[in-house]
């Protein structure tokens, strides 16, 4: 018996262990001018393909050729050269609830003096308003050939405190002061004196960069509606203990107006906290994971310190330390003051169910004695009818054997028989079968009239 082997998917594996930027590797030069901005989607499955075509509508709009074009499904890039041999790199990355654009500025003069500010590639102009909520915007510069005192790059940046350090174990620098410049940007500098090293490391430097800031961005987002969540959380178990109280206290001697009332308030506070727990949980659900790759990404630096400086996980780690875990937290309380609700409602649904058996007992009671009256009175009826049919046969006979004497007398006085007393005594059974007959059809009568009108 031969057995038939599947065809390997070559396709899957080759996107599995090749990664979308290799082919950008070509571009990548220094020095460099990158702007990077991220934005969240509010419906990812919705906005993301709408993303996309954004990006595809950018390419369009900087007239980049089209070899020099790779979209996929969550990941595109567009290039373009300049006149003066200026390149202009453009990406595009769609992640599971943001998406970014980076936009590159390599300039064919290895001399000419970078600033930070607007991209000064000819005749770029960022032509778009990207969708979604912006949650990070970077300004970053990369210099090789350079060496700053911690004095010249704090002129450079705004902010009172500057952070850097030495990355990758190599002779590679990167500040920053994490402070919003006047383009709503904040600025990093990445610096070596070997633009070999940088190129070999700058997608790196720039990926973690990128990683940690978007994250860090994102873990923080909700950091206010946490806190009116927590607020409100705290609200609804203080007064679910007041009521959880009152209800232990008095339930034994409870009245069904005081159940409804329970039921009724308790069932709207759950429901308000079931709904701020499904929001909770969508907006703080992926803190842990953003957490680790905030870690991940900071320990990859490898950060040494330089003198003057503050490392940057320093800064990032006093920003997100605890956040994730209060977070996590939150969500418990919510659960917990749920199953509380839940626990409460079921005491109070279990009384309820037993009031009721208890009145369907009673009412079971009243009905077996109205059931035993009925029959007595349904038995006093047939025995009172079956008399008065009795007395109907005896008086209608009666009158029949009265009215027959009169006929009988007269035919006797007729000359028609010979003695009208024995005639009159023959025709009293008579009378008494008529009188019987007349009797067992009437109740015939009466019986199918009855049924009659029941049908």
């Amino acid at each position: 018996m031969s057995i038939k082997l599947r065809t390997p998917e070559h396709g899957f594996l080759r996107r599995l262990h090749d990664p979308a930027q290799k082919y950008l590797e070509e571009w990548f030069d220094v020095p460099a001018h990158i702007h990077h901005v991220a934005h969240r989607m509010a419906n990812p499955p919705i906005e993301r393909p709408q993303s996309r075509r954004e990006f595809q509508a950018l390419l369009n709009c900087f007239d980049i050729p089209e070899e020099n074009t790779v979209i996929s499904e969550k990941f595109g890039h567009g290039a373009r050269v300049a006149p003066n041999g200026d390149r202009l790199l453009i990406t595009w990355e769609a992640h599971t609830e943001y998406y970014s654009y980076q936009v590159w500025h390599m300039p064919d003069d290895k001399m000419k003096p970078l600033e930070y500010g607007p991209i000064t590639f000819p005749g770029y102009q960022f032509p778009i308003s990207p969708l979604g909520l912006r949650v990070n915007a970077l300004d970053i510069l990369i210099l090789p050939y350079t060496e700053f005192s911690p004095e010249e790059i704090k002129g450079l940046m705004p902010g009172p405190q500057l952070y850097g350090s030495r990355v990758f174990g190599e002779d590679i620098s990167i500040f920053t002061t994490f402070t919003l410049d006047e383009h709503f940007r904040e600025r990093y500098l990445i610096i070596s004196p070997s633009a070999e090293t940088l190129l070999e490391q700058i997608g790196r430097a720039t990926d973690g960069i990128v990683a940690i800031e978007n994250y860090t961005h994102l873990i923080l987002l909700p950091l206010k509606p946490f806190s009116r969540s927590m607020d409100q959380i705290h609200k609804f178990e203080q007064r679910h203990l007041y009521q959880r109280g009152v209800i232990t206290t008095q339930i034994e001697n409870s009245t069904p107006q005081n159940l409804q009332q329970w039921l009724t308030v308790l069932t709207q506070d759950y429901m308000k906290v079931s709904r701020l727990a499904e929001s909770m949980r969508y907006k703080l659900s992926a803190s842990v994971p953003y957490d680790t790759i905030i870690r991940a990404n900071l320990q990859a630096l490898q950060e040494q310190p330089l003198s003057g400086c503050r490392k940057i996980a320093e800064y990032v780690n006093g920003k997100v330390v605890g956040v994730a875990d209060g977070y996590q937290q939150l969500l418990k309380r919510i659960d917990a003051l749920e199953q509380d609700f839940q626990g409460t409602i079921a005491v109070i649904r279990t009384k309820v169910e037993l009031l009721l058996q208890e009145q369907n007992l009673g009412l079971q009671d009243q009905n077996l004695k109205l059931l035993t009256s009925m029959d007595k009175t349904t038995r006093s009826q047939a025995v009172l009818q079956h008399t008065v049919e009795a007395l109907s046969v005896i008086v209608i006979s009666y009158y029949l054997s009265g009215l027959g004497s009169y006929v009988f007398e007269a035919l006797h006085e007729a000359g028609w028989i010979e003695s009208h007393t024995l005639a009159s005594g023959l025709f009293v059974p008579i009378s008494i079968g008529i009188a019987l007959g007349f009797t067992l059809l009437g109740r015939k009568l009466i019986n199918k009239r009855l049924f009659k009108d029941h049908t």
